[in-house]
């Protein structure tokens, strides 16, 4: 029962800590991502406060999901620390319970948070992330966040003739585009028509295209209503050239993988993006053995500096590291579970060696 009421404490301030940092840097977030949208967009056409605010509401989830290792780490830290200054780890290490037994349930706390940051926050995340692109395409040339990256582009082939295709935004999975741009190329290798338009929907066997403003040569600029591009595309390929991993909830993502590869596709990134959800939780474990390595030997109030900086460091280290090697993942250098699980991993057996050797000898 001892063993009981004591887990269930270091849970409980485990947690309250945690919550307590989540929704702090939450709006420390949405603060700063609504000035930096609002400082890059305020000149341009089609701005108001209520776009800058709707489309920082929309990144705001995204951000945090990236910021939860760092948010598990700081709430690990603050955890012990708070403990250690309170006297309480002297007092359980005096009554006999190893640092394991009162590691274990902040351990477990940290799993919890990330299972429910993957299981909840994702989801919200990857249709803010999606939504927030179309957003942004409401005021052209805003830069932000979710379209920072030069456009992307991709090139078909359809009778005798190439076109190439690029586009702020892929929403509704590969089947519909925002603010494209249409290349066509005759056989001769020459640009002969550009196309751009507000919107374009993949139909069986062509592109429609709405709003269109079509430039031929020096010709001015006709504007139509719609245009058909002929294509042999599939939505699976378009989503794979085209759309962010990150637009894609956890529950989607293996079966966009299984279908963009029944069509000959890698999906490298996909399968990265998805193997780094499944092993965030794992991710926040390892991070609450970094912050255990550094704060649960007794300080004085001016040693603290120095150990939260310490943890910090190492932390960001991991981060840094796991973040190098996704982007190997995602290019196909390394296979997608070994870009995912392998730093964990060694960042795992890295704070169990230290804790073994300064609590076990």
């Amino acid at each position: 029962m001892i063993g009981l009421t004591l887990s269930g404490y270091f849970i409980r301030r485990y947690a309250s800590i945690a919550a307590w940092n989540f929704v702090g840097i939450g709006v420390l977030v949405f603060i700063v991502t609504f000035a930096e949208v609002s400082s890059r967009s305020a000149g341009l056409p089609g701005y108001s406060a209520n776009w800058a605010l709707s489309l920082a509401a929309l990144q705001t989830p995204i951000i945090l999901l990236q910021a939860i290792p760092f948010i598990g780490l700081i709430a690990a830290m603050a955890t012990l620390i708070s403990l250690n200054r309170r006297y309480e780890l002297v007092v359980t290490r005096a009554a006999g319970v190893s640092a394991w037994q009162f590691l274990t349930p902040i351990c477990l706390g940290a799993f919890l948070f990330g299972a429910l940051a993957v299981a909840l926050l994702n989801p919200l995340a990857a249709y803010g992330f999606s939504r927030a692109q179309v957003v942004e395409a409401e005021v052209r040339g805003a830069k932000t966040r979710a379209n920072s990256d030069a456009e992307q582009w991709l090139k078909q082939r359809s009778g005798g003739e190439e076109t190439v295709i690029g586009a702020k935004a892929v929403v509704n999975d590969g089947q519909e585009l925002v603010a494209p741009t249409f290349f066509r190329i005759n056989e001769e290798g020459t640009i002969y028509e550009r196309l751009d338009a507000e919107r374009a929907f993949l139909r069986d066997g062509f592109w429609e295209l709405k709003t269109v403003a079509r430039r031929r040569g020096t010709a001015p600029a006709e504007h139509l209503v719609t245009v058909e591009v002929p294509t042999n595309l599939r939505p699976e390929f378009v989503g794979e050239q085209l759309a962010r991993p990150e637009a894609t909830s956890i529950y989607a993502l293996p079966g966009k993988i299984e279908v963009a590869r029944s069509f000959g596709l890698r999906a490298n990134a996909f399968a990265t993006h998805f193997h780094s959800l499944v092993v965030l939780p794992l991710l926040l474990v390892a991070m609450t053995l970094i912050a255990a390595t550094v704060s649960m030997r007794f300080t004085r109030m001016g040693q603290s500096a120095t150990v939260i900086l310490g943890g910090i460091l190492a932390g960001f280290l991991l981060y840094v590291v796991s973040v190098l090697v996704k982007a190997f993942g995602s290019a196909g250098v390394v296979p997608p579970a070994v870009a995912a699980w392998t730093p964990v991993v060694v960042a795992m057996f890295y704070g169990v060696t230290f804790l073994l050797y300064k609590e076990d000898g």
